[in-house]
């Protein structure tokens, strides 16, 4: 028997954000992708198989409705001027937090596409190498490889240590090529 919709909500919520904002950076973007995941999951869940593994069938979803909004964004109108980058629940947080939150995700969107995906889906979303492998193509050798790379320049960014333990402020831009 399949636990209440609200529960799986509340319990693989987290989850399936930190999947949205890694794919979308953090923003609306990434709220409304988390919802639409939900959505989708709950026009699903009557039909949905008691034995599908809830997780990753979710991150799975998320993945999807990710790339709907990239495709959505693309064919917007580019609207000129900046907004403020705002992110949800940040009031609460001390801003140093935040701001290192935002380096960290903007450094995540920075990642070449495959590395970004597999990083995504393989150490956020939770999914084993050959499921990512199903889900963005490829071998699951080649997604392990792309992930390694991801998390190699991420360390990268953030090796520089300020003398207090902490990490540095992010100075090197990760490459945009693609791999």
């Amino acid at each position: 028997m399949r636990e209440p919709f609200e529960q799986a909500v509340q319990r693989h919520g987290g989850t399936v954000l930190k999947v949205c904002r890694a794919i979308l950076g953090p923003g609306p973007d990434a709220d409304d992708a988390w919802q639409e995941t939900f959505l989708a999951a709950l026009r699903a869940w009557p039909d949905l198989d008691p034995v599908t593994p809830l997780e990753p069938w979710l991150v799975r979803v998320a993945g999807r409705k990710a790339i709907d909004v990239i495709r959505a964004r693309n064919r917007r109108a580019v609207p000129l001027g900046e907004l403020p980058e705002r992110i949800p629940g940040a009031g609460s947080a001390a801003p140093e937090a935040v701001g290192h939150a935002v380096e960290l995700w903007t450094a995540v969107a920075a990642l070449p596409e495959r590395q970004r995906l597999a990083v995504a889906y393989h150490y956020l979303g939770g999914l084993p190498h050959a499921e990512t492998a199903a889900v963005i193509g490829g071998s699951p050798e080649s997604v392990r490889r792309a992930s390694a790379d991801g998390i190699k320049a991420l360390r990268g960014i953030w090796a520089e240590d300020t003398g207090d333990g902490r990490a540095a402020t992010p100075s090197v831009r990760v490459g945009t090529g693609a791999s």
